[in-house]
Parts: structure tokens; sequence; C-alpha cells
């Protein structure tokens, strides 16, 4: 009976993936790629728990339960570490979250579509420079010795120079100002997306009442984006502890180590550097558990206050 409800059940799934066999195709190399690199490093999660020996391999060397849970947290750089990860986050969301919100809402309201397309297309490039484009122009254009900035304070306002990338007190403006810049225009495509999905007949009808755009945009366009907004806002606090580690890192300079060491950092340098490999997985899976119970309690309180949610 059962192998035959197998067969009966099996028919129409197979027919299923065979006649919508070209897009199951198209997302193959997307199940590969998340399979060689999301699931199968996760055998190499058993490092957090082990002393790993060369010669015994990940299997064989013993077993240490949490000892490097322990250690981190109990290390002198386990606060600061925290607070500068949550810091950097946390105005990533503050200021840089709205900012495709406010950037898409202008965006709809340009009306002369040539115009328009120049605009998304200035908008979307960012997002196409690697960081390490991004931190050699920063480190040239704010640079003491000669920089555009230093050299306008200096010939036009008669100030001192300042070492903009190296200073502390300047690291978190120029960490948030610069995610901004880089991926607001590209974060602009799915608002974008949810405006078109608005029904124009509820712009005809508040136009005919009287409404102006301010009325229309704040009434009809952000409660129609609303839902896509909450789904956003519930995976980007899931990576409240990622803080953009390729950006962080080539950012990072022996002055502002105090306010720039975050986790990611901070697992690459015990890992890689000193070979800590062990203590260094267990860094980066308390930070994993720790933002998927965040995504799950946001999820949940999403859900019980404004009915949104992933699932």
């Amino acid at each position: 009976m059962l192998a035959g409800s197998l067969k009966v059940s099996g028919r129409p799934l197979t027919k299923r993936v065979i006649r919508h066999r070209s897009i199951y195709l198209m997302a193959l190399p997307a199940f590969i790629w998340y399979a060689v690199f999301c699931y199968q490093p996760m055998y190499g999660v058993l490092l957090a728990f082990k002393d790993y020996k060369f010669n015994m391999g990940i299997l064989h060397s013993p077993w240490v339960g949490l000892k490097y849970f322990s250690q981190f947290l109990y290390t002198s750089e386990f606060w600061s570490i925290i607070k500068n990860t949550v810091v950097i986050s946390g105005l990533k969301l503050l200021l840089g979250f709205p900012a495709p919100i406010i950037l898409a809402l202008l965006m709809n309201e340009i009306t002369h579509q040539k115009y328009k397309r120049v605009i998304q297309t200035f908008s979307y490039l960012p997002h196409f420079v690697s960081w390490v484009v991004v931190a050699t122009l920063m480190n040239i254009i704010f640079t003491p010795y000669g920089g555009v900035v230093n050299s306008i304070r200096m010939r036009a306002f008669d100030l001192p120079a300042i070492f903009f990338m190296g200073e502390q007190r300047f690291f978190y403006p120029v960490i948030v100002l610069s995610d901004i810049w880089k991926g607001a225009g590209w974060g602009t495509i799915i608002y974008l997306a949810a405006i078109t999905n608005i029904n124009p007949e509820l712009y005809e009808a508040a136009i005919c009442d009287g409404a102006g755009k301010m009325s229309c945009m704040w009434h009809i366009t952000l409660p129609g984006i609303l839902p896509t907004a909450g789904i956003m806002f519930i995976l980007a606090t899931g990576g409240i502890l990622n803080a953009n580690m390729d950006q962080v890192l080539l950012l990072q300079k022996p002055s502002n180590i105090v306010v720039s060491q975050i986790l990611d950092t901070y697992v690459l340098k015990v890992g890689i550097r000193e070979g800590r490999f062990g203590f260094a997985t267990a860094v980066g899976l308390f930070k994993s558990v720790f933002s998927a119970a965040l995504v799950f309690t946001t999820n949940w309180v999403s859900k019980k206050v404004t009915e949104i949610s992933i699932w």
C-alpha cells in the first residue's frame, strides 16, 4: 500500500518536474552554489567543539565541549567587539534601511522616462564597484597628504589636515555613509517593483478626490510597499551581527582598531592569523545562532503586531 501510494503521489511530481524542466534547470546553479558553499561547509562546525589536530583530522580530534564558547565570553575583548558590531550594524539599519525606500519614492515621482532611467542607472552603478576600489578611492580622497578634502580645507579655510580614515571619531560616519552610497540605489529595485504592483485606480480615485502627490505618496504608495518593507526589515535584523566584513576590514587601520574590530574581523584575526581554528569557529557559530534567533524573534513580533511575517 505504501509503495503504491508513493508511486501515485510521485507521478504528478515527476510530471511537473518534466513539464517545468527549463525552470528547474535555471534554478540548478543556485542549488549547486548553496550546496557547495553554504551546506557542505557546515561539516566544519564540528571544529567549535574539538581541539583540532592536523594529523588527526576533524572527526578524530578530541572533543572539548563548550570550552571555546566559554573562552570567548570571558575574553577581555568580548564586550568591545559586540559593541562595535552592534553599533555599526545598528547605524546602518537605522540610517541605511530607509534610504532605498526614500529614493524609490522619489524615483517613482519622476515622470520623464529617459531622465528616470539615467537616474536609476547612476544610482545602481556603485553597487557594482568593489569595496576594494571604494576603499582605495576613499583613502585617496581623504588622505591628509594631498587629498581633495584636506586640500580644500587647508587652502580655502586655512584649517589643518585631518586623517579622516584613521581617527576613531570619523570611522562610524565613514562606514555608514559609504554603505548608503553603495547600496541605496540597488536596494530601490525591490521597492520600485512593489510600487508597480499598486493598483493605478487607487491614484486616480485619490486625485479625483483632490489629493496631491504628497497625499498619494503617504496614503497609497507607502501602505502599498509596507509589507515588502516589513519583510526586508525582518531579514535585515538577521544580519545585525554581520556589519559587512569586506567594508570594515578594508577601512580598518591600527589607529581605529578600538572601534573597528567586529566579530567577523576578529574571527579572521584569531582563525587565519593566529591559527586558532576551533576558537574562531566557535565565535562564528555564536554569531550565526544569535542571528537566527533574532530573525525568529523579529518575525514573531512583527506577525503579532503588524501581521507581516516571512512565515
